[in-house]
């Protein structure tokens, strides 16, 4: 008898051979793929691949086309596939992390989303340790809770580590997470088939509820009133209710006055775009474990370029190690690869990888000093001024926040820098001289 096992490794051995034969993907990313990868599930609706590596996931799903392809070639027909890594694919598994409640509200939390894998930083300091507080202390503090940003910033991390935290030391409770457009549509669905008060009721035995995008009832008159009176019930009651949006209550349309001023009665925190430093240090965490080792002026290069959210930051994480594996397999990845892995993305205005290494390079190159000098407490006229011009340049072409420069400048306060742009637009005004010392420094920098 053939065992399942058995019969999904040929399926899989057979697709992967069918990507080198011809010539799919390059010979030496198949190698790797072949002895880290199996098909662990193959049904009429998907098949479900196991990888142990990050990048081994990242490889398969940038070349996902392919690999469908293949595998149709195998079995007859086409079905989607979907990569799973192995640590994520235990801890789905598990049944400690299966929310304690059924029906509206049945979902799974995300295992990932703790606090310890949260990054924190200066843009999301306030959201993470008001969070955590209502952690600790569900229903007693913070009561709601309303966290606003915009999407890809950790909204729904912070909920879901909420959530994992609560499980972890207090198993009892009751937890209920729901995005705003399933509790919408849970409404109308209730009251179609007669059953909102058991709609209601369930949410009113919860001891914790999270509403994940809670912009979504704006505008809806029934589900204001169903949803006003779970939440006073909840709250009332001392029951936490932890609430995420794009916005904050004040500027949701639609919503009405007696929702916002219960929204307002608790702490309303904003989440922000990753400053440089906070870029970076996830892009670090998120390459913990792999087996390719990155530059840090690469890292750099990326939390410059790519930090208007998290989200934004691991896809161009993935492309950079997607690209080299794929077309410049090395060992350590340098920013001559992260130039060719994303010479398509960045605006013109931009093409010549501008960040602000490459301002304080060329402006040291231009007045004669190093990039420590700039980075130093040293304020004699002959480094002041380069730091000013460096300063005022990273502002103009970058557009990056006066924090981040700062934090660039040797971890400077961001009123020095308001500071120098203000001193180097005034001078620029004033002598024609400088000003024409300033456009030859941008000019270079472009070219």
């Amino acid at each position: 008898m053939i065992s399942n096992e058995f019969y999904l490794r040929n399926i899989w051995d057979r697709t992967v051979q069918i990507i080198i034969e011809n010539h799919m993907i390059p010979y030496e990313t198949t190698k790797t793929i072949q002895s880290d990868s199996k098909l662990i599930k193959l049904s009429d609706e998907e098949a479900v691949v196991l990888c142990d590596l990050f990048i081994n996931q990242v490889v398969i799903s940038q070349s996902i086309a392919q690999f469908e392809e293949a595998l149709k070639e195998v079995i007859g027909h086409q079905i989607p596939i979907r990569i799973v890594l192995k640590s994520e694919y235990e801890e789905e598994n598990n049944d400690n992390n299966e929310l304690r409640n059924k029906g509206y509200v049945t979902t799974k939390l995300d295992p990932r989303f703790t606090f310890e894998s949260f990054v924190v930083g200066r843009s999301n300091i306030q959201s993470q340790v008001s969070a955590l507080a209502v952690a600790s202390r569900p229903g007693t503090t913070y009561n709601p809770l309303f966290i606003y940003g915009n999407s890809g910033l950790g909204k729904t991390h912070l909920l879901n580590a909420i959530a994992n935290r609560i499980i972890e030391n207090m198993p009892d409770y009751k937890i209920g997470l729901i995005s705003g457009l399933d509790f919408v549509e849970g409404v109308a669905s209730s009251i179609k088939n007669g059953l909102i008060d058991e709609f209601k009721k369930e949410f009113y035995n919860l001891d914790v509820l999270l509403v994940d995008d809670i912009q979504f009832i704006a505008g809806k008159e029934k589900t204001h009133e169903v949803f006003f009176s779970i939440f006073n019930e909840l709250v009332n009651n001392r029951k936490q209710v932890v609430l995420t949006s794009d916005r904050m209550p004040k500027d949701i349309k639609g919503l009405e006055e007696r929702i916002i001023s219960r929204f307002n009665q608790g702490l309303n925190v904003n989440i922000e775009a990753p400053e440089y430093e906070t870029s970076l240090n996830i892009l670090k965490r998120k390459l913990e474990g792999n087996q390719t080792s990155v530059d840090d002026e690469v890292l750099s290069y990326i939390a410059t370029n790519f930090s208007q959210d998290v989200r934004q930051l691991e896809g161009a994480l993935n492309r950079l190690l997607f690209y080299t594996i794929t077309f410049s397999p090395v060992d350590h990845i340098t920013i001559k690869e992260a130039y060719e892995a994303f010479k398509d993305q960045i605006p013109a205005s931009r093409s010549n990888e501008l960040n602000v290494d490459l301002i304080k390079k060329v402006v040291c190159d231009y007045y004669g000093v190093s990039k420590s000098q700039l980075n130093s407490k040293i304020r004699t006229k002959n480094i002041a001024i380069p730091r000013q011009i460096a300063m005022y340049l990273s502002r103009k072409l970058l557009d990056l926040s006066y924090k981040d420069i700062g934090y660039s400048f040797g971890k400077r306060d961001h009123s020095t820098v308001i500071s120098a742009c203000d001193k180097v637009e005034d001078r620029a005004k004033k002598d024609p001289l400088f000003a024409t010392t300033l456009n030859d420094i941008e000019v270079h920098i472009k070219n």
